[in-house]
């Protein structure tokens, strides 16, 4: 329903994240060449052989530890401009690479501190939807911690790093995350 929803509600916004793309030479390349983040197309077992610290193998810990596959994301279905449409699937697929790079937990507060993140990178409404009810599910602690720690990180953090949709992240599983994260200009929530 969530899928759903930012399909049919974003389509200024995906536009936008596409011209994003467009004015960066990866962008460009990525849209050019539309890699997919698929079990089918990327090497899990070696992703999970490569040494502690480097992106491929972080992101493989981050799956194993969450009991999650690259195969999770819906496919869009209500977007009907092919490039539009791959650019929402990319935002998808790359979702656990936003976890990864974030350190963010898939926990409540997790997700929605990463809804905000979303939100300043792409704009979709449903990443605004998903900030401002998501939190009616936490408690009075929680939300103080949300608020008061998460959403300020994501707001300053996710506007001032690279648009992250223009990382060719398939491209980067041998490369040390935190270094990374510093050319990304990712940084980690206190």
């Amino acid at each position: 329903m969530i899928a759903t929803l930012g399909e049919t509600t974003g389509s200024i916004f995906v536009n936008e994240m596409r011209d994003n793309m467009l004015r960066d030479k990866t962008g460009r390349r990525i849209l050019r060449e539309r890699p997919r983040i698929h079990s089918s197309t990327i090497d899990i077992p070696y992703l999970r052989s490569l040494p502690l610290g480097t992106f491929g193998k972080e992101y493989t810990n981050f799956l194993d530890e969450q009991k999650v596959t690259p195969d999770t994301r819906v496919k869009v279905q209500y977007i009907y401009d092919d490039e539009l449409a791959y650019v929402m699937q990319r935002y998808r697929e790359c979702h656990d690479f936003f976890h990864t790079l974030t350190n963010l937990p898939t926990n409540v507060e997790g997700e929605l501190a990463l809804k905000w993140f979303e939100l300043v990178q792409t704009g979709l409404p449903m990443t605004l939807l998903s900030s401002i009810f998501g939190p009616i599910r936490l408690s009075f602690k929680e939300k103080e911690r949300l608020f008061k720690k998460y959403v300020p990180w994501a707001l300053q953090c996710g506007s001032q790093c690279k648009f992250l949709l223009n990382v060719y992240y398939e491209e980067c599983w041998d490369k040390n995350i935190e270094e990374m994260r510093k050319e990304l200009g990712i940084y980690l929530v206190d």
